[in-house]
């Protein structure tokens, strides 16, 4: 059977092949050509049963009139026997709809005894899972070929109906058919099977298919098939094995770029012509849309963002009901929550915690949650970037430099930032992103996704500073490795056991909380824990104080692992094994099963990894600030002007980094449907300013891997598929529900901190790599 590759049913008739590139030999094509010139054609003609074809293609043809009358009976009796078609032996190994069904090898033995064509379609056609995979619109054709001993010569012949129509049980499923071509003849090896299998690979070629569609006489189906022999190309013998089966290329030619040979001389019509148009569009960005089109009006572009936006508002929730979007909401929660974390502690380092992981953590779902609910563009998530912690580094370092209060400083240049960007919206100054090529989108997305390799690499070798390896371990020296609690010269009734050995008990002295035993031996300070000692003063001495066993090595281990599973699971949606449906299921929650896979071999092992650490309490990072800045009170007046100057260069960055973020997520690649909101996006960050700003929250801007991660979570796929043929992307999932959950989450994280304690950070730095090498691959070099 064909559909846009072949397949054979394996030695022992128990299963079908996998799909693969038909080879046919050469004279087949030339036999297939002289069976269509000399055999009997019928076009449009008008039939609902199988029998009244055989009855006009046996009956006032001129090839048929031939054939004595007790010949074309036998001819018609065996025609319509029910043929018996291949049964799908496992569930684990479904292929895609029958777009033809020849009945292969010698016709006579193929039916039972006695056993007559049905006029309808039989429960076992109906209920054959097979039929999931037909498309909509799909129609059969049919191929019988054969040898019979009571022919003297080959009776050929081929049908095209006017429409489609059900021919009862022929089908292995109930389809519409079109074509049917029937070759019969005496004895002969191989010869008329593989004619079949040549008519069989024309119908499944498109241009053919057109062709045959749009033929109206003879000349014009051998015109199709000279087009056809023009385009082949003949590999010689003994230089391949005709026996190797040559696996479906990743991606086809479309047929446009074949229409130089097109034998109807007509330009492809339909998807051709639109597709060819998208091509000579760019695809970078939606330039030809009115998105970026100037309306010279004040708000103009802003207001037009909002009539676009409005009327899908509702549909932005009703999408969100999908088991997809739950998978897209953990996947990009753990994603969020390790951002902030991550850059929460860079921004207190770099600010001497004026700014730290909480503020990171309700900052994120503050901005987050508002950006999502009223924004042109909800897919996109927000996020402390690395331009803005840049920034912040050298504003605390300047006002340090200067005895200025940085976060009044910092409210003034967001105020100023602030009015900026709505300065910004209001003169339409989103239209200059028209301007922007694909080298400079790239080039920055490849920045982007390069920092996140980068960091997550980084921190995974900075465990090796935190947990030392015992490099100089050696077996044999086992017996001298030791570490004990020194507290000798902190406590002299210590020193006094030590020389008299008589120990009062150790509870009557200092630790009453620590166990004692009867003697002094027992009570030496190696039964305290390293916490225990430290915390009490002591230092800790011996050659395996520093050595970590196996945390560093685990580490790894599980880094590595999650980045490899979440690689894995992802592209088992193109597996064999599983229905489709487990396969779609466990490629949509992929990265959520590669978390909890590493989890639960870290509880196992039960190693002391460095695990996901979340604040417990809603207090400043720095206990000297609050949460409200005033505007006024410790540095002098001038520097609520002073501050214009630097807020010019961070409105450029935000206006920068937003808008590229928001054309690359945009592109016509991606096929949107809602539209895009440059200028009401760009409007949400500038505001969103205002309340960062005033209560010393991070600066929040458009995270361009994380956004690319969501959207790549969101990806809709077609639920059928030729054998061989990779599922069509069809689009995102647009909606506003899972961004909003996860910034829900974000919030609330603070209560769930006893759970997330469990999630060792090594898992959450793969989940880094894999959405920095996720993007990395969706870069393309342009000319």
């Amino acid at each position: 059977r064909w559909i846009k590759f072949e397949e054979k049913v394996e030695d022992g008739g128990e299963r079908w092949s996998t799909p693969h590139v038909p080879a046919l030999p050469l004279h087949s094509l030339f036999q297939l050509r002289t069976c269509l010139q000399k055999g009997t054609m019928l076009l449009d003609l008008d039939a609902t049963s199988f029998k009244d074809i055989i009855d006009h293609v046996l009956s006032g043809q001129p090839e048929a009139a031939e054939l004595q009358p007790a010949l074309r009976e036998r001819l018609a009796a065996l025609l319509l026997l029910q043929p018996q078609h291949q049964p799908t032996k496992s569930l684990l190994q479904l292929l895609a709809e029958l777009g033809l069904s020849p009945c292969r090898g010698k016709v006579k033995g193929r039916a039972e005894p006695g056993t007559q064509l049905s006029k309808t379609p039989l429960k076992e056609q109906l209920r054959n899972r097979f039929k999931k995979k037909v498309p909509p619109g799909a129609e059969a054709a049919h191929v019988a070929v054969g040898e019979v001993e009571f022919l003297e010569k080959p009776f050929a012949a081929f049908i095209r109906l006017r429409r489609g129509v059900s021919l009862g049980s022929l089908a292995e499923i109930s389809l519409p058919s079109r074509f049917l071509f029937i070759l019969l003849g005496p004895p002969k090896v191989k010869a008329y099977h593989e004619v079949g299998r040549a008519m069989a690979t024309l119908l499944t070629d498109e241009l053919f298919q057109r062709v045959a569609r749009q033929a109206e006489h003879r000349e014009d189906l051998m015109a199709g098939i000279e087009a056809f022999l023009e385009e082949l190309i003949v590999l010689p013998p003994g230089k391949w094995d005709p026996s190797a089966r040559i696996p479906p290329p990743s991606h086809l030619p479309p047929p446009r770029r074949r229409t130089a040979v097109d034998p109807l001389d007509q330009q492809p019509r339909g998807n051709g012509d639109k597709a060819a148009a998208g091509d000579r569009v760019s695809p970078g960005h939606p330039r030809s849309g009115e998105e970026l089109e100037r309306t010279g009006r004040l708000f103009g572009g802003l207001l037009r963002d909002i009539s676009r936006k409005a009327p899908w508002y509702g549909s932005d929730f009703s999408d969100a009901l999908h088991p997809q979007c739950l998978s897209a909401v953990l996947y990009i929660y753990l994603a969020t929550v390790t951002n902030a974390i991550t850059f929460g502690g860079m921004l207190g380092d770099a600010t001497a915690n004026m700014q730290g992981v909480l503020e990171s953590f309700l900052g994120t779902a503050f901005a987050g949650f508002i950006f999502c609910l009223f924004s042109g563009q909800p897919l996109t998530i927000l996020s402390s970037t690395g331009p803005v912690l840049v920034f912040e580094r050298l504003l605390f370092s300047f006002s340090q430099d200067h005895s200025l209060d940085y976060l009044e400083f910092r409210l003034w240049i967001g105020l100023w930032v602030a009015f900026f960007g709505v300065v910004l919206v209001a003169t339409e100054a989103s239209h200059l992103v028209r301007y922007f090529t694909r080298f400079t989108e790239e080039g920055f997305c490849a920045l982007i996704s390069l920092i996140f390799i980068y960091d997550s690499l980084e921190k995974m070798l900075s465990l090796a500073d935190a947990f030392p390896i015992n490099w100089h371990y050696r077996l044999d020296n086992v017996t001298s490795y030791s570490c004990t609690c020194n507290l000798r010269r902190l406590f002299n009734p210590i020193l006094t056991c030590l020389t008299t050995l008589q120990c009062p008990p150790l509870s009557s002295i200092v630790f009453p909380s620590i166990p004692t035993s009867q003697n002094c031996p027992g009570t030496r300070q190696g039964r305290l824990s390293r916490t225990q000692c430290l915390d009490r003063g002591g230092h800790l001495l011996g050659t395996s104080c520093q050595y970590v066993p196996d945390v560093t090595l685990i580490s790894f281990l599980l880094f590595g692992g999650t980045f490899l599973c979440c690689a894995a699971l992802k592209h088992f949606r193109s597996s064999r094994y599983f229905p489709v449906g487990v396969r779609k299921l466990v490629s949509d929650f992929a990265v959520i099963l590669a978390i909890l896979a590493s989890c639960a071999v870290d509880a196992v092992l039960g190693l002391e990894t460095p695990k996901l650490l979340v604040p417990s309490e809603l207090k400043p990072t720095n206990p000297a600030r609050g949460w409200i800045i005033f505007p006024f009170g410790a540095n002098p007046w001038w520097v609520c002007l002073v501050s214009s100057m630097p807020a010019v260069l961070v409105t450029i960055l935000i206006f920068m980094d937003q808008q590229i973020t928001a054309v690359i997520l945009n592109r016509r690649e991606y096929k949107l449907q809602k539209g895009a909101g440059f200028h009401l996006d760009l409007l949400c960050v500038s505001l969103l300013m205002v309340v960062t700003s005033v209560t010393g929250l991070p600066w929040y801007v458009s995270a361009t891997v994380i956004s690319l991660a969501h959207m790549e979570s969101l990806r809709k796929e077609s639920a059928t598929s030729a054998p061989g043929e990779h599922p069509q992307f069809l689009g995102i999932r647009e909606q506003r529900l899972t961004g909003l959950a996860v910034f829900i989450l974000m919030g609330v994280s603070v209560f769930m901190a006893p759970v997330l304690k469990h999630i060792p950070m090594p898992v959450l730095y793969g989940v880094f790599l894999h959405m920095g090498v996720m993007a990395l691959n969706s870069i393309q070099v342009r000319e």
